[in-house]
């Protein structure tokens, strides 16, 4: 079958050196694949994924580790049901991966664009996948301004087809494209390989319709670090944004500023929340919580990026 320009493009101009694509590894693919859900391949090559496999090299040492510490290393990732679920997938699996994409979506936190994706990449199975940046190009190929997912799919299929003897190029070729060329804005259509037949290459910012951008809840809240003995006293988080890691008081009620040590203020942004946090201190007795840290037990835990914020200002 020949290869189409879609194929030829990706052996010249793929990114052929990223090394869950040097691999055949199905745990290091797989955790490719759930920390580029939502992070840039930059930020996951520079600070996350090396590190992250230096301290669970397989999929049995992840399974052994407590939770507690595969939060560690995932701090700063954010999005942490990702590295819940990789935890709780680990110990599912008892140290091998499922190969087809119906097992794979029997997974927690894997869908059926990140199933699809691992079942390609990582054992040679040739079917599509649907990751945002290949429902961007979906859009614009075919001229579409609305679709649900499951129209979406059809297009993707569609679009597949030609290249099912190449799926793993294809899907590749897809999310390498869809970074670089087939952007959000400034789109490269002159150089893109599927300028040939893509209907929309005219006017692609129209194609998806934009949606109304949601505004932001903003959370005001008073944030105490309770101190004693050079200690600090943390809380385990129970709630889904931040469920796992430790963090310090916060309250949304005023406080009696009189009791406290006022030290700052921080702002800092979730995907659908801007906290603003005033930032106390207050001296009490050991005995009033339960869990208290010092300077160097702090390094051995996960806390947020806003906590760690916290934490600066008070030193």
């Amino acid at each position: 079958m020949n290869k189409t320009p879609l194929i030829l493009w990706y052996e010249k101009h793929g990114r052929h050196d990223l090394p869950w694509r040097t691999t055949t590894n199905a745990y290091h693919i797989y955790l490719s694949e759930i920390m580029l859900q939502q992070t840039q391949v930059k930020t996951v090559l520079e600070r996350f994924y090396f590190q992250f496999l230096d301290k669970f090299p397989t999929l049995e040492s992840l399974s052994s580790a407590s939770v507690d510490d595969v939060l560690k290393a995932w701090e700063g990732l954010g999005y942490y049901t990702r590295a819940r679920n990789i935890h709780k997938t680990a110990q599912l699996v008892k140290n091998k991966l499922p190969q087809t994409p119906e097992e794979l979506l029997a997974l927690p936190g894997i869908g059926p664009s990140t199933a699809n994706a691992i079942a390609c990449f990582a054992f040679g199975i040739n079917v599509p996948i649907l990751d945002g940046n290949v429902k961007r190009i979906l859009y614009r190929y075919y001229k579409t301004k609305v679709a649900n997912d499951k129209e979406l799919w059809q297009l993707s299929t569609k679009l597949f087809k030609p290249n099912f003897n190449f799926a793993y190029e294809h899907n590749q070729a897809l999310m390498d494209i869809g970074s670089s060329i087939c952007t959000r804005t400034n789109p490269k259509c002159e150089i893109c390989p599927l300028n040939g037949k893509c209907l929309g290459q005219s006017s692609p910012l129209e194609y998806p319709t934009k949606k109304a951008k949601k505004k932001k809840e903003v959370r005001e809240r008073y944030l105490v670090i309770y101190t004693c003995n050079h200690q600090v006293a943390l809380f385990k988080n129970e709630s889904n944004l931040l469920k796992g890691l430790w963090s310090f008081a916060q309250y949304s009620d005023e406080l009696n500023e009189s009791e406290y040590i006022y030290k700052g203020e921080l702002k800092h942004e979730y995907s659908h929340i801007s906290l603003r946090a005033r930032v106390y201190t207050k001296e009490v007795e050991q005995k009033k919580f339960d869990f208290w840290f010092d300077e160097e037990s702090l390094q051995n835990i996960a806390l947020s990026k806003a906590d760690h914020k916290a934490l600066a200002l008070l030193s």
